[in-house]
C-alpha cells in the first residue's frame, strides 16, 4: 500500500527546518573560523585587532538573525536553491574576512565584497516576497508582507549601499594614507563606525521582529486555513 502524498503544510515545515538548519550551520562554521583567529589575536595580539573580533561577531549575529526572520516570514515549499546558494557564498566571504582581522585594508575590502553578495541576496529575495504576497489570503498576511517589502527596499536602496560605500571608502583611505590609518591606528575609528552601524541594525531587527511576531503567527495560520480549504 502506497503512503499518501505529503501535504503542502508538511512540505512547508520541511523546507523551514532545512532553511533554519542551513543558516545556523553556515554561521556556525563562520563562528568556528572566527574563534580560531580570535584566539590567535588574544594570545599574540595585536590589541588593535580586538575590535575586529567584536565586529565579526556582530556580523554573524546580524546575518543569522536576518536569515531566521526571513525563513519564518517567507519560506514555503518548494526549496529556493539560489537563495540558499547565496548563504554559502556570503559565509565564504565572511570566513575570508575573519582571516584578515589583523589586516585592516583586506578586512574592509572583503567586507565590501560581502556587502555586494548581501545586496544581491536582498534583490533576489524580492521575487520570494512577491510570491508570498500572491499566497496571502487574509489581512494579517497582507500587513506582514507590506512591512517585509518596505524593509527589503530600505535595505536595497539605503542600508546595504551605505555599508558598501563605507567599506570601500575605508579600504581606499587606508591604502592612500597608511601612515595615519595604520601607523597611527586611525583604522580603529573606521572599525568603530562599522561596529556602531552593525549594532544599530541588530537592535532594529530585534525590535522589528518583536513587533511582527503576532503577524507571522497569524499569517502562517491563514496559510494553513487556505490549504485546508483546498483539501
Amino acid at each position: 500500500m502506497k503512503s499518501p502524498p505529503a501535504s503542502r503544510r508538511e512540505l512547508d515545515e520541511v523546507v523551514v527546518n532545512i532553511e533554519l538548519t542551513l543558516a545556523s550551520i553556515v554561521q556556525g562554521v563562520a563562528l568556528t573560523f572566527l574563534a580560531e583567529n580570535a584566539s590567535e589575536v588574544v594570545s599574540h595580539g595585536p590589541v588593535t585587532a580586538w575590535p575586529y573580533v567584536a565586529v565579526s561577531f556582530l556580523i554573524i549575529l546580524l546575518f543569522w538573525a536576518r536569515a531566521c526572520i526571513h525563513t519564518l516570514t517567507l519560506i514555503r515549499w518548494p526549496l529556493e536553491f539560489v537563495h540558499n546558494f547565496f548563504y554559502f557564498a556570503c559565509a565564504l566571504v565572511e570566513v575570508l574576512a575573519f582571516h584578515h582581522i589583523r589586516n585592516p585594508f583586506m578586512w574592509f575590502t572583503l567586507n565590501a565584497v560581502f556587502a555586494v553578495f548581501v545586496w544581491a541576496l536582498f534583490i533576489h529575495d524580492l521575487r520570494i516576497i512577491r510570491q508570498r504576497t500572491k499566497d496571502s489570503t487574509g489581512d494579517s498576511s497582507f500587513r506582514l508582507y507590506a512591512i517585509v517589502l518596505a524593509d527589503q527596499w530600505a535595505n536595497i536602496r539605503f542600508v546595504v549601499p551605505v555599508a558598501l560605500i563605507v567599506n570601500l571608502a575605508s579600504a581606499v583611505a587606508i591604502k592612500l594614507f597608511p601612515d595615519f590609518f595604520i601607523e597611527h591606528h586611525g583604522h580603529l575609528a573606521l572599525v568603530a563606525l562599522q561596529g556602531l552601524g552593525l549594532l544599530g541594525n541588530l537592535i532594529y531587527i530585534i525590535r522589528s521582529f518583536t513587533r511582527i511576531t503576532p503577524l507571522i503567527s497569524a499569517a502562517r495560520e491563514e496559510w494553513r486555513d487556505d490549504l485546508e480549504e483546498g483539501i
